[in-house]
């Protein structure tokens, strides 16, 4: 692996951790994410031509509170505020040996309410996930320049409201907590499916979340759809070994070896599964995916998959928690109960709504419902469409795959 190739995975392993721990140093967790930043374009500029060094986080961690220290020295007009903060730096530890309650305050953090929804979510996934503007904007099929405006916006919000860098107050912590699912989950589908890259799946990125959703899960074991998060997590998670082939390929779930799969993850998403209904409160979005999942995971075959219990899952999903990625999920399920004509007419419905004009996956279903239905010409146009918009190489590829097989077979 080359320096610069090293910089980027070093990035993405510890980013979080740094801007956590910056952030509790100096109390600005826009400042903080500069400060790492910062640290991040001189390991660019020296890894290259000095090699890496032995311990690169705390390389990093190192740089960034130099960098803390001089911009402390240099604000003359903070003076008495900075000299505590310098005096802080000093004694406190590594950086880079933030606890998992700093990552998970740098959440909460992330998303206060004095920010919008999205901006929560873009904000957290960028300093928490560690991911580049552009795979934050893909994450939510929204152009990059206003994504990147989203961003910045929202850090000089949290400056100019001085939002502490603690957790909520017990009583604020469930009306705060949806927020901080969304994002967490969304850092794991970041993992579980990459929206760019050589990677189709990142489980660096995924295996955070769900430590995450973890601590979460211990923090208020009161609230089901922690545990439903942290289900659905762990189950999906259950899969990667399956999930792409020796080429790197995506491997679709009809044709996973189930017996790679992780039984032991399986276990664990499905005891906590339990816990979220053990609970007794209504099912919320999280646990109702987990409880899909947990069909999936209970088949032994794919022919044994309880479809019919599917679908009635996802018909409870688009009530509470509607989307066009939920009805394009549902789509596939109507195939397999009312088949292929009617999935047909529910992908169709889609095909007008702006949010699905760059979502390769819509492509990629209608195409598999053609083929099903004869129209291999048809099938092989919308699979090549959909190659064009998948946003990385081995998607790409599966994709022409499929659309060569169904030129030839027309």
């Amino acid at each position: 692996m080359d320096a610069r190739r090293t910089v980027e995975a070093v990035w993405r392993m510890h980013s979080a951790r740094l801007v956590a721990s910056l952030t509790r140093l100096v109390r600005d967790v826009g400042l903080a994410e500069d400060l790492a930043q910062e640290a991040f374009v001189c390991a660019l500029a020296q890894w290259p031509r000095e090699g890496v060094p032995a311990e690169p986080a705390a390389w990093l961690a190192a740089v960034a509170r130099r960098r803390a220290i001089d911009l402390i020295r240099r604000d003359r007009l903070r003076a008495d505020r900075y000299a505590q903060l310098a005096t802080d730096l000093r004694d406190a530890p590594p950086a880079d040996t933030a606890s998992d309650e700093d990552l998970l305050t740098l959440i909460f953090v992330a998303c206060h309410p004095v920010l919008s929804r999205q901006s929560r979510a873009v904000l957290t996934l960028r300093m928490v996930g560690g991911l580049a503007t552009e795979e934050v904007a893909r994450a939510f099929l929204t152009p990059t320049p206003a994504v990147a405006q989203r961003i910045s916006r929202a850090k000089r919000t949290l400056a100019e409201a001085e939002v502490p860098f603690t957790l909520p107050d017990a009583d604020e912590l469930p009306a705060r907590l949806a927020a901080v699912l969304e994002v967490v989950y969304l850092i794991f589908n970041e993992g579980y499916a990459a929206t760019s890259g050589d990677r189709w799946i990142r489980r660096d990125l995924a295996e955070q979340a769900i430590r995450l959703g973890r601590v979460l899960a211990a923090l208020m074991p009161r609230e089901p759809e922690v545990h439903g998060l942290v289900a659905l997590m762990e189950l999906q998670a259950s899969r990667f070994a399956a999930r792409a082939g020796r080429d790197g390929r995506p491997v679709l779930l009809a044709d996973q070896d189930r017996s790679r799969w992780d039984r032991t993850l399986v276990a664990h998403g499905l005891g906590a599964l339990g816990r979220a209904r053990a609970l007794g409160k209504p099912l919320g979005p999280y646990t109702v995916q987990a409880a899909i999942a947990a069909c999936h995971a209970r088949a032994a075959r794919y022919e044994d998959t309880d479809w019919d219990a599917i679908l009635a899952l996802y018909d409870a999903l688009v009530q509470i928690a509607p989307s066009p990625v939920t009805d394009l999920n549902r789509a596939v399920a109507v195939l397999h109960v009312d088949g292929p004509a009617a999935a047909l007419d529910a992908v169709d419905a889609l095909r007008d709504d702006p949010r699905m004009a760059r979502y390769h996956l819509l492509g990629a279903v209608r195409g598999d419902l053609l083929l099903r239905l004869g129209r291999h010409v048809e099938a092989a146009e919308e699979w090549e469409r959909a190659a064009d918009l998948a946003p990385t190489r081995h998607e790409r590829s599966m994709l022409m795959a499929r659309a060569a097989a169904a030129g030839t077979a027309s």
